[in-house]
């Protein structure tokens, strides 16, 4: 009997990144998303308010990035594909930076006599009243210029049909402004709030100013693995060496990288011997040896010979470029608790804005209009949706940089949530746990008639000039025992094997056993029992 086995035939998509413009709190990176998943074509979409960007992944040839925008700008916002390079900050993000910090710095000037005179009613004896007309002067600016954002912001979610913290804080401000006005025109007997409206607009922004730095502070971790990139490259065309920008540099290049410099990108060694640091990449604190026929890797340092290589990988296809692209999209995630984050702030601002006018309707008839509208406004203020929908993200970014700074690379936000319940951690290689620099830790002199810190002095004084790690961390630690280096003369270097110099008339060889089998050193029994040891 035959059997007909149906496979499902994957239906080939694309994904692209938006920067998304407008966004001030959960509600809107909930409404934008909502709108996304609901277009023809789109497969999935995720909007991350933290990031500000939006990940759409649609169906090949069904949409275009002009029709995604398109949606998005229906939805209240705005949207561009995303141009900069990994790491780079926008500058509409620098912008926005700037003008929300001068718009704060205003309110705070304004504000801040409104405030000397709501705190000085606490304090007995020392109550007094700036004149109305002050007030008023102080209070309007505030209001309707240093405020203006609000405004705007509430008109874009209303029109988008998604109310959002705008609305709320908009609403609660101006219910106080404009009620304190027309206590002052019409004579009513009641209190003024003029104070009230200026310090709630002032605070809001500056955690709108805090939130905003903490963002721009995450990428920190990206644009520190975006410098650790060469800038220039050396490459050989017709035969002629010339220094281009690495940008330039295309697959199958044949490039020259001399000793010191960070290698432009990745490839194959053609002809030389070297070694290289490659602990950005695994943590290894020692070079590792390469020659012809060995991969190379961007932004590693060589530490010796010159060499020959070819151009395998470059620009977006290098290993440093994935990681950085790793770590930019792991800080963009979603950790799965967030989805009940946005979908609490999704319906937040409805929920204030019925309680709101609940407690307003029964503070009307328990205490009348004035009590009812100040806790009205309380409502509104406070229950702000904003640090629901933000903390979550903020978290992922925050701790995704973290990590790479400290050279651990998180996946994304589903795994720095389940990280919490580990209970046992399996590392691979030394290099996971090891801080990248080699130490000395022991000085053994195999001979009586040596003592450790002349042996110091005498292999510190060799590889003062070494750019080899071994070296350097000899010299620090002969630095820190404060010990006088004389000057070694005729130091010759063999790569791969070690060092030979003359100290004070003494020939010194430094290097691993094999050298000293060719030198012709014999090494007793008892310096492998003392590495033992050791």
């Amino acid at each position: 009997m035959a059997e007909a086995v149906l496979e499902t035939e994957r239906v080939p998509s694309e994904q692209i990144q938006m920067n998304i413009t407008g966004m001030t709190c959960a509600a809107c990176a909930a409404r934008i998303e909502k709108q996304l998943n609901k277009a023809p074509g789109v497969v999935r979409a995720s909007v991350n308010l933290a990031s500000e960007k939006a990940v759409v992944e649609y169906a090949a040839g069904t949409l275009t990035p002009d029709a995604i925008i398109r949606v998005i700008e229906k939805t209240g916002y705005g949207a561009e594909p995303v141009t900069e390079a990994l790491g780079e900050e926008r500058e509409d993000q620098r912008i926005a930076y700037r003008n929300l910090r001068d718009a704060f710095w205003v309110g705070v000037v304004l504000t801040l006599p409104l405030l000397i005179q709501m705190v000085s009613g606490f304090i007995p004896h020392a109550s007094f009243m700036l004149p109305v007309w002050l007030q008023i002067a102080l209070a309007t600016p505030v209001q309707f210029v240093v405020g203006w954002r609000f405004y705007k912001g509430a008109y874009h979610a209303l029109r988008g049909g998604a109310p959002n913290m705008d609305v709320l804080v908009s609403l609660g401000t101006s219910a106080a402004y404009l009620f304190s006005l027309a206590v002052v025109i019409w004579r009513i007997p009641s209190g003024l709030y003029f104070d009230s409206a200026a310090l709630i607009t002032t605070l809001i922004l500056m955690g709108k100013l805090l939130e905003h730095k903490a963002k721009a502070q995450t990428s920190r971790a990206v644009r520190a693995l975006v410098k650790l990139q060469a800038k220039t490259a050396r490459v050989i065309r017709d035969g002629q060496e010339m220094d281009i920008p690495t940008e330039q540099v295309v697959t199958g290049d044949e490039l020259l990288v001399r000793p010191g410099e960070s290698l432009p990108v990745d490839g194959i060694i053609l002809s030389g011997r070297t070694s290289i640091d490659e602990s950005m990449l695994t943590g290894e604190s020692m070079p590792v040896a390469k020659e012809a026929g060995s991969a190379v890797f961007g932004a590693t340092l060589n530490k010796e010979g010159a060499f020959h290589m070819r151009a395998t990988k470059v620009g977006r296809d290098t290993a440093l470029a994935q990681i950085i692209r790793m770590v930019d999209e792991a800080q963009g995630s979603k950790a799965p608790i967030q989805q009940l984050a946005d979908k609490v702030s999704g319906i937040f601002v409805p929920i204030v804005l019925v309680v709101s006018l609940v407690t307003f309707i029964g503070w009307y008839f328990a205490a009348g209009f004035t009590h009812a509208l100040i806790n009205a406004v309380a409502v509104l203020v406070i229950a702000c949706p904003c640090s629901l929908g933000l903390a979550t993200p903020t978290a992922i970014m925050v701790g995704t940089g973290k990590g790479a700074e400290n050279g651990i690379l998180i996946k994304g936000g589903e795994a720095l949530e389940q990280a919490h319940r580990l209970t046992a951690v399996i590392l691979d290689k030394t290099g996971t746990i090891t801080s990248g620099r080699p130490e000395v830790t022991d000085v053994a002199a195999l001979s009586d008639r040596v003592w450790e810190r002349d042996l110091l002095a005498l292999a510190a004084s060799v590889e003062r000039e070494s750019e080899h790690p071994l070296g350097a961390a000899i010299v620090s630690h002969a630095q820190a025992q404060g010990l006088i280096l004389p000057t070694a003369k005729d130091t010759t270097a063999i790569p791969g094997y070690g060092v030979r110099a003359m100290v004070e008339g003494m020939l010194v060889l430094i290097g691993n056993r094999a050298f000293m089998e060719r030198e012709g050193v014999v090494l007793e029994d008892k310096a492998d029992r003392q590495a033992d040891r050791l």
